[in-house]
């Protein structure tokens, strides 16, 4: 590819719009890249005595030497960029959400929802959560949460929220209307633990080759992991592709627990050190789930912290290839301290070391919004779609650690893959974009797809279907009846991408995350380079 100043811009448009086509599907990247990796007892709740309090923590327990008197007199959010961009402060909401993100449970109903039009519309029911147990079905329409009506409202997001959440043992009315039904039906749904877990997926690829997609690191990603593995081994697994691409991190445990499923006893997986922190060592046990089927690992731009952790020692312990694109470069630990109010700081205490030796954290010592912006220009300097040939060295193995011989200039910061694969832009224009910013394909799908293709046939042909010429001009004509203008080059430019993630939300309406990845995983190249190089 040519490198001017339109291709970039056109380049860093698609890559904008690949961020957000992530959300729309269910893909779940990173938010932010520092999660806590303990909790410590409860400090200062006003916020008079708050900032004194984070200084004095600061000093105590900071992984570099910092001169706290220049940073008295900030506001809170300041002193923290003054530090590096992973020690952050979280109000009372943002920090409980992240606990009940990581611990894998919340006290709630377990049900997801779409606002189709002006209803709100259930696209997902957790097995055996409290909304399933009540009768709650995939397709019903919910008129109203107790007294409070959100049918034919068109209501803005944040006054849904947390309107289904609540401490368990309490009870929510729930008026709706069932897929097929013509009445509403008034439900009671009590309050429950809705456990949630690490896997995304787990199936069989093909007869010998499991495939785990994992997003993030939780409490229980180690354990979450030995059940979908040992579930797919006693179907004949013996080769895995652990996908590990936008997995933002999470817990440090969680990441040497699942480590720790690929390598035999006493191998080292990672050292922490920080000034007030020493040096500490993570061996494996040989208790591991997965110790001896080929292995690849599947990173990208946005694989951070925890996931790199095991990305780096499965490669620098030479126990499987890696596949994809350099990972984030986030290399800092964080310590989460408690205060009285709910809130909370995360602190980095510590680096993190590879096997080898490495810390992979990038730069930031051009500052915050700079390092905020760094995968942006990994875009426009072509890196990520391969117009940039420094990363495609290859590298020699000695003793079990990759080791880098030639001398030219890598960029610095992150895991870089043993196998390369670009990011495809091809089809995801300002038009995609458009249709994507305004849920056109989710409202498609929940709109006719689920009509036309019923879940016996989504399910029982999967792997094999495809949405072809009569779907796409069915959606040409769906665009046409909302009336918003048409770039026909930009739409047929797009088409196979439009059909490829049209069919990835049908199958993901009907089958879960395990359904959508099936759909996605037929034409990821990632996915096909694992393949190849696991024969």
């Amino acid at each position: 590819m040519k490198k001017n100043t339109r291709n970039n811009i056109l380049i860093a448009l698609s890559y904008s719009v690949i961020l957000i086509v992530g959300m729309v599907l269910g893909i779940k990247f990173i938010k932010d890249q520092g999660f806590g990796v303990k909790r410590s007892p409860q400090l200062a709740s006003n916020s008079d005595g708050k900032l004194e309090e984070i200084l004095h923590i600061i000093n105590k327990n900071y992984v570099d030497d910092i001169n706290t008197d220049s940073l008295q007199n900030l506001p809170i959010d300041s002193v923290l960029h003054q530090l590096d961009p992973h020690s952050v402060y979280l109000p009372p909401t943002d920090a409980q959400d992240m606990t009940d993100n990581l611990e894998g449970n919340f006290e709630g109903v377990g049900i997801e929802y779409y606002m189709l039009n002006d209803t709100m519309m259930v696209t997902g029911v957790v097995k055996d959560g409290p909304a399933s147990q009540a009768g709650i079905k995939l397709g019903d329409k919910i008129i109203s949460i107790d007294t409070f009506v959100v049918s034919g409202r068109n209501l803005p997001k944040e006054q849904l929220t947390g309107r289904f959440r609540g401490k368990a043992g309490s009870g929510v009315s729930v008026s709706l209307i069932h897929n097929g039904a013509q009445a509403p039906s008034r439900l009671m749904v009590t309050r429950g633990k809705v456990n949630i877990s690490s896997i995304d997926a787990a199936y069989m690829i093909n007869n010998e080759t499991g495939y785990i997609r994992i997003s993030k690191f939780g409490a229980n990603t180690d354990n979450d992991f030995s059940s979908a593995a040992n579930s797919l081994k006693a179907r004949g697994m013996k080769k895995l592709i652990l996908d590990l691409r936008d997995n933002g991190g999470g817990y440090f445990s969680a990441a040497t627990g699942l480590a720790d499923q690929f390598l035999p006893e006493n191998k080292l997986i990672v050292y922490t050190q920080g000034k007030h922190e020493p040096r500490t060592d993570y061996f494996s046990t040989g208790t591991g789930t997965f110790q001896t089927g080929k292995l690849a690992i599947l990173i990208n731009e946005n694989t951070a912290s925890a996931s790199e952790i095991v990305a780096g020692a499965i490669q620098d312990l030479g126990r499987g290839i890696i596949v994809g694109r350099r990972s984030f470069g986030k290399g800092l630990v964080q310590e989460q301290f408690a205060f009285g109010d709910g809130s909370a700081l995360n602190l980095t205490i510590a680096r993190y070391y590879t096997p080898s030796g490495k810390s992979i954290q990038k730069s930031y010592k051009k500052g915050y919004d700079v390092y905020k912006h760094e995968l942006d220009e990994r875009m426009i300097n072509g890196e990520l779609t391969g117009d940039h040939n420094s990363f495609q060295d290859s590298v020699e193995k000695t003793e079990g650690v990759n080791i880098q011989r030639n001398n030219k200039i890598k960029p610095s910061g992150g895991i870089q893959p043993d196998i390369f694969v670009k990011l495809d832009t091809m089809g995801y224009n300002k038009f995609y974009a458009n249709l994507v910013s305004k849920k056109v394909l989710s409202d498609y799908v929940f709109n006719v797809l689920t009509s036309k293709y019923s879940a016996s046939f989504v399910e029982q042909n999967v792997n094999t279907f495809v949405l072809g010429d009569n779907d796409f001009k069915d959606f040409i004509g769906f665009i046409q009846r909302k009336n918003m203008p048409i770039d026909r080059y930009q739409l047929y430019s797009a088409r196979s991408v439009i059909l490829n993630d049209l069919k990835a939300l049908l199958c993901r309406y009907y089958m879960g995350d395990v359904g959508y990845y099936k759909a996605v995983n037929q034409t990821d190249n990632a996915v096909k380079q694992a393949l190849l190089n696991l024969q």
